[in-house]
Parts: C-alpha cells; structure tokens; sequence
C-alpha cells in the first residue's frame, strides 16, 4: 500500500488548491478559478433595436469573470473552457417610446441557434421597461460551445434594450457541475 504525505496540494501552473495541517484537516481550500468559470455583466447604455428582430445583447460591463471566458467587448458570448454543466441566465429590459406593441422575449442561443426561450411578454405603455427573463441548465463541451443572450422587441418609435442604474439588462453564467 502506498502512502501520500502532503500539507499542499497546487496545480501543475502553482495555484494552490488546498491547505493541510499537520494532522491532515483540511484549513484552506480554493477552488482555482479556471476550474469554475462565472461571469456576469450587464448593458451599461441603452442599446438601439430594430423592430420585431433577434438581437444580440451587448452586455459590455463586467461584474466578475472569473475564467475570462466571457468576451465584453467584440461578440458578447461566453465560452467556458471547462467541459460541464453550467446554470446560464439573463434579463433583458425592453424600452419603446411608441409602446410595445409585439411581443418582447429574451433568448439564450447556443453555438449561434436559438436554444432556450423566456417569458414570453406583451403591451405595455410607452417609454415604460419592461422585462423579459430567461434561464437554463446548459451543457457546454469545454472546447467550442458558447452562449448569447439576444431579444427580440415589438414595439414603435424608439425602440431600445433599456438600462437604469446600469443593471436591468444582464447576462451571467456559472459552472454547477463538471462533466
């Protein structure tokens, strides 16, 4: 029978991943962050729509990403390099200073097809928010798969995916379980 003594445990790149006492208790673990990647970012100006048609939302500020797998900056997806099962989600507050007149919906599409629908939501008065939610459990094969949240607005006049206090248009992700 072989024996493993340690009072450290790191990654093969130095991240500590755990912290032993003498006596073998575990007294400080850390879960390495590219191991569970998390991101959440939000629309930090109002974003212009077309009417009636898929957009994709251009959650451009950063809270946390812990893995930087979520690109804030050219295509607005997640791509978490660590195959697993991840809890993806987001809102997307829809403005019309005509309106809404349609239906508003936000969507998470997976590898550019749409893959999950909101609530789906109708009228309300014009130059009011109003709100669209969307969440699934996603398998993502640690390679190629990504996610992006879009939504889709009818409505007349101005029509935009609105923001107040920088918080109302989200998009946010997080590694429940690895494959």
């Amino acid at each position: 029978m072989s024996v493993l003594k340690v009072n450290q445990i790191q990654t093969a790149n130095g991240v500590i991943m755990a912290n032993l006492n003498s006596s073998g208790a575990n007294i400080g673990f850390q879960l390495a962050s590219t191991l569970a990647p998390a991101f959440s970012a939000y629309l930090s100006t109002a974003q212009s729509v077309s009417n009636n048609t898929f957009t994709k939302l251009q959650a451009n500020t950063e809270e946390f990403d812990t893995a930087s797998a979520y690109d804030n900056a050219t295509n607005y997806r997640f791509t978490p390099l660590v195959a697993g099962y991840y809890q993806v989600s987001g809102n997307i507050a829809f403005s019309a200073t005509g309106g809404i007149v349609g239906n508003t919906v936000a969507v998470i599409y997976k590898n550019g097809a749409r893959f999950k629908d909101g609530n789906l939501s109708g009228s309300s008065s014009a130059g009011g928010l109003f709100y669209s939610v969307v969440s699934s459990l996603i398998y993502f094969n640690g390679t190629t798969d990504y996610v992006e949240l879009y939504g889709l607005l009818g409505g007349s006049g101005t029509l935009t995916f609105g923001v107040n206090s920088g918080t109302q248009s989200y998009f946010q992700g997080s590694l429940v379980r690895s494959a």
